[in-house]
């Protein structure tokens, strides 16, 4: 796709959406994500009826929050990281917007219903195999070999995707639970290491005191083996008590994590604290599937949402506004009150999609609906906030 990459006049560089992965897809995320919610929202609490031919409308819910949503922010992060990581520029222009296009058009046939799944199809593979091409280029010119793990998840959401059609269509029996579950498991391995990569590095260089955190070379190994497992069995195998075994040592690796990366200064930055909180959302849910087989409350969808409304939600509104304010030219400590407020609201729809149905399971439904509004009003926020800085130049007047 690099091959698409335009030489612009010196006017367009001046301002262009399209110069930088994270623009288009930060903001693609962020207007997804409250038509999404919006649309689950009519669907599970006011019955609107979309044809699914078959597909469990959940399923339609899930995969659209992890290959719609959650991909455009891997997608703009990725093509945003690997130019830093490598010294190649990414694709832009043009090819950026081809990318973008293929990825709106997927999500609007899927909210369109069964009979547009076959071009959602089309047009979510080529999305998942441009990436993935516009991922690997750059990394392979340089030969910079370490990236290899990212390389690998971004092919496998392709591969998994794949069989989530393949199941819609009725070829692969199991094609949509694999597809929805192994994309579920491979995006929360790429946060947890991505969240290895820059959690320590961001606290670290945000405080205005020094610190140095540790790292642990045993922890880090531990944690990618015990990952594999559980997600090899929750998606495969789904033996409840294998689960249970290895998310209660999850949990105890990511606590020490947790502690070594702790510092009392990120309670004052807010995408610190952020990021750091969706990280401990993420060992609660560890916490909750251990605990699946033994409390009748506790069951695996709490679970996943404790991974994806923290560790998807409130980790990729933090970091979408982090690398938002340092790619625009602008200072990553002191963001808009109004994103902390975005946050606070996120950590108040984890609370109730999770939590308070542990305690009060009668108000089940009101807890869920609660959650929904809170996302979409934090995310409006989010937008409200960053559309401004993602729409125009940087305010150093550098490309980017």
């Amino acid at each position: 796709m690099n091959t698409l990459n335009e030489n612009p006049s010196q006017a367009e560089i001046k301002f262009n959406i399209f110069v930088l992965g994270f623009r288009p897809f930060f903001l693609a995320a962020g207007v997804f994500s409250i038509v999404s919610m919006s649309a689950w929202m009519a669907i599970y609490g006011a019955g609107l009826q979309i044809p699914m031919a078959g597909l469990p409308s959940s399923y339609w819910h899930a995969h659209e929050m992890l290959y719609g949503y959650t991909m455009a922010v891997v997608a703009g992060f990725l093509l945003t990281a690997i130019k830093n990581w490598t010294g190649q520029q990414t694709i832009q222009y043009t090819a950026l917007l081809m990318l973008c296009l293929m990825w709106l058009g997927a999500r609007a046939c899927m909210l369109l219903g069964a009979n547009f799944f076959i071009p959602a199809a089309m047009l979510d593979l080529g999305f998942n195999f441009c990436l993935l091409l516009a991922v690997l280029v750059p990394v392979f010119k340089v030969k910079q070999w370490r990236q290899a793990g990212i390389v690998l998840v971004v092919f496998l959401m392709a591969l998994f995707n794949t069989l989530f059609y393949l199941g819609v269509f009725g070829v692969v029996d199991a094609g949509t639970y694999w597809g929805i579950y192994g994309a579920l498991f491979l995006l929360l391995a790429l946060v947890m290491i991505m969240l290895r990569r820059v959690m320590p590095f961001f606290i670290e260089k945000g405080l205005d005191e020094t610190v140095q955190l540790k790292n642990s070379l045993f922890l880090d190994s531990a944690s990618i083996v015990l990952f594999l497992l559980f997600g090899i069995n929750e998606v495969f195998i789904l033996d409840v008590m294998t689960s249970s075994y290895l998310a209660l040592l999850l949990f105890i690796v990511s606590s020490a994590r947790l502690y070594n990366w702790y510092a009392k200064g990120i309670w004052r930055k807010p995408l610190l604290w952020g990021i750091y909180s969706a990280f401990m959302v993420i060992t609660l849910g560890f916490l909750l599937f251990a605990l699946v087989p033994y409390v009748d409350v506790v069951t695996r969808s709490l679970s996943i949402h404790a991974f994806t409304l923290g560790g998807f939600g409130l980790l990729t509104l933090s970091m979408m506004s982090r690398v938002t304010l340092g790619h625009t030219g602008r200072g990553v400590k002191q963001p808009s009150s109004w994103i902390t407020v975005a946050q606070w609201l996120l950590v108040m729809g984890v609370i109730s999609r999770v939590v308070v149905p542990l305690f009060f399971q009668r108000f089940y439904l009101e807890s869920v609906f609660m959650s929904q509004l809170l996302w979409i009003i934090g995310f409006a926020i989010f937008l409200v906030v960053n559309v401004p800085f993602l729409t125009k130049a940087r305010a150093d007047a550098a490309e980017g």
